[in-house]
C-alpha cells in the first residue's frame, strides 16, 4: 500500500495557491469525485487543480506540461491544458499543476445513448491524436507493448480474479489473448497514443462523448491500445462502425487491440472485486463495466479480424 504523506484537503490546495499562485486562491473551489494517481480539484467555472495523490512519478505531470498545449489545439475534443504549474514545496512535497475543466460526466458515473456518434466521435479523436510523433516525444516504457510481452501481466489479473466472475469464458479469452500475442508487431513510425484510456479517463455529455482526460501516460508508438477502446468504452455493436471510421487499422492491429480489450477489461474487473473487498485502490464501479467490456470484446467480430 502507498499511502499519501501530506494529506490533500481544500485547505492545503488554498495554501499551495496562495504560495505560488494568489491571484487564482480565492476561486471557488471543490474536490471532484474519483481520482487515484492525480486528484482533481475544480477551482471555479473553467479551471481545475491536478495534484499528486498515490503518483510518485513527476515525469506523468510533466509530460502533460511539455505536450498537452501542443497537441489540444489539433484535437476534435476538449483535453485538459495546462496553465500554472505548482511546484513541491515545504507544504506538499509532490507536482501539482492548473489545468483548464474539461466539462461533462466521467463515463464510470454516465452513459452513452448516442452509439453511432460516439463510435464517430473517439475513432475522429484518436486518427487526430495517432500521428507521427516528434523525435522528441515521450518513450514508451511498457504501455504501448506487443501482447506478447504483457503476457505476465495479462495472467496476473486473470489468475486474481475470483472463478465466478470469469465464469464459462476462460477458453474463449485464452483464445483471444493467444491470437493477440500471435499478431504481427507493429512495423510503422511512432504515432502518438493516450495509453490509458478507460471510463474513468472519458467524459460524457448529451448521451455522446464529449472529452478526453489524463494523459500522464501518453507515449509515441504502436496505437493498439488506444485502439483496444472500441470495446472498452463503447456500447455493445459498435466496434464494427468504430473501425469503419478509423480505416488505417489493419488486421495485426486490431487483433492487439482486441487482446489489449480483454486484458483491460480483466484489470477493470479486477479493480471492483478489490473494491467490494475494501482492498486500496479498489473502485467497485468499474467491476461492472469491465464485465460488459469482456462481454463485448469476447461477442462481437469484425469482419477485418480473423479467428
Amino acid at each position: 500500500m502507498i499511502e499519501t504523506e501530506t494529506e490533500i484537503t481544500a485547505g492545503l490546495i488554498r495554501h499551495l495557491l496562495r504560495d505560488q499562485h494568489p491571484d487564482l486562491a480565492e476561486l471557488p473551489l471543490h474536490e471532484v469525485e474519483g481520482g487515484w494517481g492525480n486528484q482533481m480539484w475544480r477551482l471555479g467555472d473553467e479551471l481545475a487543480v491536478r495534484i499528486q495523490r498515490m503518483d510518485t512519478n513527476p515525469n506523468n505531470q510533466l509530460k502533460e506540461r511539455q505536450w498537452l498545449p501542443l497537441l489540444a489545439a489539433r484535437l476534435p475534443l476538449p483535453v485538459p491544458v495546462p496553465v500554472r504549474s505548482g511546484a513541491p514545496s515545504d507544504r506538499f512535497p509532490k507536482l501539482w499543476t492548473v489545468m483548464t475543466w474539461v466539462p461533462g460526466l466521467p463515463l464510470d458515473r454516465g452513459v452513452i445513448t448516442r452509439n453511432e456518434h460516439a463510435a464517430d466521435t473517439l475513432a475522429a479523436f484518436l486518427r487526430a491524436l495517432h500521428v507521427i510523433a516528434p523525435a522528441d516525444a515521450p518513450a514508451d516504457t511498457g504501455r504501448g507493448a506487443h501482447p506478447k510481452d504483457c503476457t505476465d501481466g495479462f495472467c496476473q489479473f486473470f489468475d486474481a480474479l475470483d472463478a465466478d466472475a470469469i465464469g464459462s469464458d476462460a477458453a474463449d479469452i485464452r483464445a483471444v489473448w493467444d491470437d493477440a500475442v500471435a499478431a504481427p508487431a507493429w512495423e510503422g513510425a511512432p504515432v502518438w497514443a493516450h495509453g490509458d484510456l478507460h471510463p474513468a479517463n472519458v467524459v460524457v455529455a448529451d448521451g455522446t462523448l464529449a472529452g478526453i482526460v489524463d494523459f500522464g501516460d501518453m507515449f509515441a508508438g504502436d496505437p493498439a491500445l488506444d485502439l483496444s477502446a472500441a470495446w472498452v468504452l463503447l456500447p455493445a455493436g459498435t466496434a464494427a462502425r468504430f473501425f469503419a471510421a478509423y480505416p488505417e487499422a489493419d488486421e495485426a492491429t486490431i487483433r492487439r487491440a482486441r487482446g489489449l480489450a480483454v486484458m483491460k477489461s480483466l484489470f477493470l474487473m479486477l479493480m471492483g472485486q478489490n473494491g467490494d473487498r475494501g482492498l486500496p485502490g479498489g473502485k467497485p464501479a468499474w467491476g461492472p463495466l469491465g464485465r460488459m467490456a469482456l462481454d463485448r470484446v469476447l461477442s462481437e467480430r469484425l469482419t477485418r479480424f480473423h479467428t
